[in-house]
């Protein structure tokens, strides 16, 4: 266990590389190439072992490779370039009058979220909400937002995913040493520890405040695994998604009301708070409770006052997402927040329910964040449809007042997820003929890195599991570098059919057979979701089967470093959900962003896409489509459609027809799909007319104090 208070820096650095510690710690490098090669160029072969992550990195480079970098100008004048580069950034003026406003007036905004994936070196995240926080934070740096991440350090991550010969998943949950992370302990304002003391069912339990620099933002990150708390309390922050109801409501008590109470001790005082699912809808409980018992607000006043300054992000399309909490739990955890606001527990959990009065309906995350938030929206156009038919019949009085839950479609942070060989094209929206085979000849280079990427890992996943040498060796030929390569990479759910491809295995292998086609899978399931680990099993077993063997395989492991080569080298990237299922999905924004084409049903972001011109749609726009009719759409569209262009050559090789759709994908949708777009919508949609209410209602509160005198 950890001591407070103890860091191990690993060699110590000559006084002229301190500023490597610096990099080490700043995020930027997760979407910096040029700092990346720095840390790089010291050893490449420790670079590649400690898969990119600079602060274990420093920990192990030799004393030798430090001094020789320290009397090298060349590798001093990289250095303190890119220092004064980022410290250039960190001092310039935002260019977006709106965030200049925010920032002369103090505003900050506080983004609440259960996770964060920001790389993979820091696994706090699980899949596609906890990456899309992570581009959020990234793109409000780029856009020098003043906005700040509030989340759980989860000493155990999420999972290791290890599967055993027949494909079943098993999970591993090693420690995570806080000193091999790019993250360090913020500076409080006495000096004192940043610890916080939280009261968890009677029980003090202490946080330890942790940060993450993500470029000009803070990510503060709360860690209940010190040895001063009851072993039990040590579990909360331990690992992501596990345990039962209980512990949930812990983690989310944690992160809502500990969150806001971090944030004061460290002197930040957020004017609006961004709520990034129900997860962190605690945090509406312990604004109203300060406006309550610090401004001596009645319960109505600071409700509405709280209200004005939330904004929540609903990711749920399905009822059966949503956190509820029954009477007991709330009674144990929160009795002592609602004795602080002057109401009964009773009255308490009449603010979560859909039926204020209904006795015995549990308290929902997500309608204590809609009853109280002045801006409720959706992440995709179909899904803010989905979400008001849902919640309109549930809640009727949202539709007498303001919050309406609108649409700002996901997008994805362009600098992390396009590949920097695309990048450096620098595409205009018309490129000339040679740009467009150029982005093709990339293309190809980045297909034949993702062949040989798969070919490694696949071959370290049989020697762990001591196959023989010869499946060893033949783990080592898989794939092949020149053909139609489709990537299916995400969680793994019953929803999102992982498995419809293989709905008729004789019409597969003909597909196959035709060309040169293949497809490469990954993905994780929830540890405690047994159908989804049968589906992940069973696309293990058919890739090992003898029709698809070498043309089918599935990679171990799913996290951030296996997605960018996923989307960087897959020719087509696969998405077969069950519509309206999918609420936005932005794997396949971040396969266009690098001129991958999308082959998906229409559904989440893709039902709003351009998707002719960046891809190809399977079957038509209806909900809850039968498997077959599904899987003959998806069969159909490979064999007429997506086959047949790919494979349509000139004289030269050239699939033109191709690489028109690849350009589209890596101009067009890149701009459409893009973070620092979506993230300029909150700003405009939620963050600017939060903060005109907020200083509306504190000049209206003003003169009735004035008038009350």
């Amino acid at each position: 266990m950890e001591v407070f208070g103890q860091h191990d820096p690993g060699a110590a650095l000559p006084p002229n590389l301190a500023l490597l510690q610096r990099l080490s710690r700043d995020l930027r490098w997760t979407w910096r190439p040029s700092i990346r090669a720095l840390f790089s160029s010291l050893d490449p072969g420790l670079w590649i072992v400690v898969r990119g992550n600079p602060a274990a990195f420093l920990r192990r480079v030799s004393p030798e490779r430090l001094q020789s970098a320290s009397a090298d100008p060349a590798f001093l004048k990289t250095l303190y370039g890119l220092t004064s580069e980022l410290a250039f950034e960190d001092t310039a003026e935002p260019l977006h009058p709106g965030v200049r406003g925010l920032t002369a007036r103090k505003d900050r905004i506080a983004y609440f979220s259960a996770e964060f994936g920001l790389t993979e070196a820091l696994p706090i995240y699980s899949g596609g909400l906890g990456v899309l926080a992570g581009d959020v934070l990234k793109s409000a740096s780029d856009l020098k937002l003043p906005l700040v991440g509030v989340g759980l350090f989860y000493r155990e991550g999420y999972f290791r995913q290890l599967l055993d010969a027949d494909g079943w998943q098993r999970e591993e949950n090693p420690e995570l040493d806080p000193d091999e992370l790019p993250i360090g302990l913020p500076e409080t304002a006495d000096g004192a520890p940043p610890v916080i003391v939280l009261d968890l069912g009677g029980r003090p339990v202490r946080l330890l405040i942790r940060v993450a620099r993500v470029g000009r933002i803070s990510l503060f990150l709360l860690d209940a695994g010190l040895p001063e708390n009851d072993p039990e309390d040590r579990l909360i922050t331990a690992r992501l998604y596990a345990g039962d109801q209980e512990m949930r409501i812990r983690q989310e008590i944690v992160l809502g009301m500990g969150g806001l109470k971090a944030l004061k001790t460290l002197g930040l005082t957020p004017s609006i708070r961004h709520i990034n699912e129900g997860h962190a809808a605690f945090a509406v409980l312990e604004r109203i409770r300060e406006l309550v018992r610090v401004e001596g607000m009645s319960l109505a006043e600071a409700r509405e006052s709280a209200a004005n300054g939330n904004v929540f992000t609903t990711h749920t399309p399905v009822p059966a997402g949503i956190d509820r909490f029954p009477m007991p739990l709330i009674e144990k955890y929160l009795s002592g927040v609602a004795r602080d606001c002057g109401i009964t527990t009773e009255e308490l959990m009449r603010l979560g329910r859909e039926v204020p009065e209904r006795e015995g309906e549990p308290f929902s995350m997500a309608v204590l964040a809609l009853r109280h938030s002045s801006h409720a929206n959706a992440v995709s156009q179909l899904h803010a449809r989905v979400s008001r038919r849902l919640w309109m019949e549930r809640l009727p009085e949202l539709a007498d007042v303001d919050v309406r839950i609108r649409s700002i479609t996901n997008g994805v942070h362009r600098a992390t997820w396009t590949d920097p060989e695309i990048a450096m094209l620098r595409l205009p929206d018309n490129p000339g003929p040679e740009a467009r085979i150029e982005l093709w000849r990339t293309h190809e280079r980045l297909r034949g890195r993702l062949v040989s990427f798969c070919r490694d890992r696949l071959v370290a996943w049989k020697r762990e599991l001591g196959r023989p040498e010869e499946e060893i060796e033949a783990a080592g030929r898989v794939l092949d570098p020149q053909a139609l390569t489709i990537g299916f990479a995400r969680r793994f759910a019953a929803y999102k059919r992982a498995t419809l491809v293989f709905s008729d295995p004789e019409r597969l292998k003909r597909i196959l057979d035709s060309r040169r086609v293949q497809l490469v899978f990954a993905g994780k399931a929830h540890p405690a979701d047994d159908p989804a680990k049968e589906l992940l099993r069973e696309v293990v077993r058919w890739s090992q089967s003898a029709e698809f063997r070498d043309r089918v395989v599935f990679l171990p492991e799913y996290d951030m470093g296996v997605a960018r080569a996923l989307v960087a080298g897959c020719d087509v990237w696969l998405n077969t959900p069950i519509r309206p299922h999918e609420a936005s999905g932005t794997s396949g924004m971040k396969a266009a962003m690098n001129g991958g084409l999308n082959l998906s049903v229409l559904d989440g972001w893709w039902d709003e896409a351009p998707s002719e011109e960046a891809g190809f749609i399977i079957g038509e726009a209806a909900d809850e489509s039968a498997r077959e009719d599904a899987a003959s759409a998806l069969y159909e569209a490979l064999e007429e459609r997506v086959v047949p262009l790919f494979f349509d050559r000139d004289e030269h090789g050239i699939p033109s027809g191709w690489i028109e759709k690849m350009v589209f994908s890596a101009t067009r949708i890149a701009k459409l799909f893009s973070s620092d777009r979506m993230v300029s919508e909150y700003l405009e949609l939620c963050y600017l007319p939060a903060a005109e209410r907020l200083e509306a209602a504190s000049a209206a509160r003003a003169r009735q104090l004035v008038e009350g005198t």
